[in-house]
Order: structure tokens, then sequence, then C-alpha cells
């Protein structure tokens, strides 16, 4: 809960307004290629929209390979356009994630806005998205607000009428949400130390490793 609003995902806010039947196939922690292996084929025929959002856990990733990630995408989007009758992608916001993956959200988007021509999909912009009521302090996940927010950018996107802000009464003033947000960012911050101190741990680990290897 954020601001009074109801902690529901974007795509089913989106389902809300466009009075559609709604089923979900996402998977916390899914890559490009587990989206492809994994949900895909649970995908069954005669959709009236299918949308995607894919590629926030690939840029995360050490491992980040844009050109596998776009080929992904792409199989991706090809099966789902043949599943639904109109199909949307949305892109990433630029500023993701603490610390920052920039510059691979953008080629992410790059590569989402060219499967989306090649494939005839309606694309919602989150290249700036972001704020401290729209987005966790790990700048990677929506808060409720935020996830509303995407909705109304994907409505936008698919031309409708009829925003999904506009099911939605909003009571709290953005101060109210400052306590939450406080917590959150200093269990953040913590995170981020923790993780600071374990990369810098592997790293003197695998330097001793490669000075003893080098040693004749």
């Amino acid at each position: 809960m954020a601001l009074g609003v109801t902690p529901l995902s974007w795509a089913q806010w989106l389902a809300r307004t466009l009075d559609l039947p709604f089923q979900s196939y996402a998977a916390n922690g899914a890559v490009a290629a587990d989206v492809l292996r994994e949900q895909v084929p649970r995908v069954r025929a005669h959709y009236d929209l299918a949308v995607l959002y894919a590629g926030v856990n690939d840029v995360r990733s050490p491992d980040w390979d844009a050109t596998a990630f776009e080929h992904d995408l792409d199989t991706i989007a090809a099966s789902l356009a043949a599943r639904a009758q109109r199909l949307l992608l949305l892109t990433l916001p630029h500023d993701l994630g603490r610390p920052t993956c920039a510059p691979k959200s953008v080629q992410a988007s790059s590569a989402v806005r060219r499967v989306a021509a090649r494939h005839d999909a309606a694309v919602a912009d989150l290249s700036d998205f972001g704020g401290w009521t729209l987005v966790l302090p790990d700048v990677v996940h929506p808060t409720a607000l935020g996830q509303l927010e995407i909705a109304d950018r994907a409505a936008q996107a698919l031309g409708s009428p009829a925003l999904p802000s506009a099911l939605v009464e909003f009571p709290s003033a953005p101060l109210h949400y400052a306590p939450a947000h406080a917590r959150a960012l200093a269990r953040d911050l913590l995170r981020r130390v923790r993780e600071r101190v374990a990369r810098r741990v592997r790293e003197r680990v695998a330097r001793r490793v490669r000075e003893r290897v080098a040693r004749p």
C-alpha cells in the first residue's frame, strides 16, 4: 500500500480498465531466457491482449548480453503476437537499480523498440519512470502507486480513453508515505553495504587466486 493505492500489478490494473479477463505468467527473478523457456509454452491462444515487460533482471545481471536478450525477446514477441489480437511491450526505466544498471537499461529499451516495430506492437515508454513515491529505494521495484503509473502509461500506449488511475481515490498526501519510505531506504542502504563488502571480498579472493596461478 502506498498513498492509499491498493497493491496490484500494473497488468492487473490495465485489465480492469479495459474490462478484460486477466491471466498472469510473470515470475520473480526471471530473465528473458526464462520467459521463453518456462512461461511462453504455458500461454494459450486467442487472447485479446498480450503484454510483455522483460529485461529488468537481464540488465541487473553481470552476464548481460544485449544480442542474446534481443533474440530471446524477439522470439517471445513473435509467439505472443500469434496468440493475441494486440501486443504491448514496455521499455525499461533508464535509471534502474542501485548501483545503477546504466547504460544496459538504455540498450535493453532500444532492443524493445526494435522488437516492437518488427511485430507491430504498441510500446509503453518507461524511460523516465522513477521517483520516491513510485519506486522503492532499490530503484527497481515499483510501489503500489508506481504500478498504477505504469498501468496508466500502458493504457495510453494502447489508445485507451480510460486510465487505471481513474479507478482510484488518493486520500493520502505524499508526506504520509514518507515514514514507510524512510524505513525501506534504511533497509536498502544496509543491503548496498553488504553487497559492496561481499563484492570486495570476492574480488580480493579472485586476485589472490590469479597471483598464485601466475607464480612460477
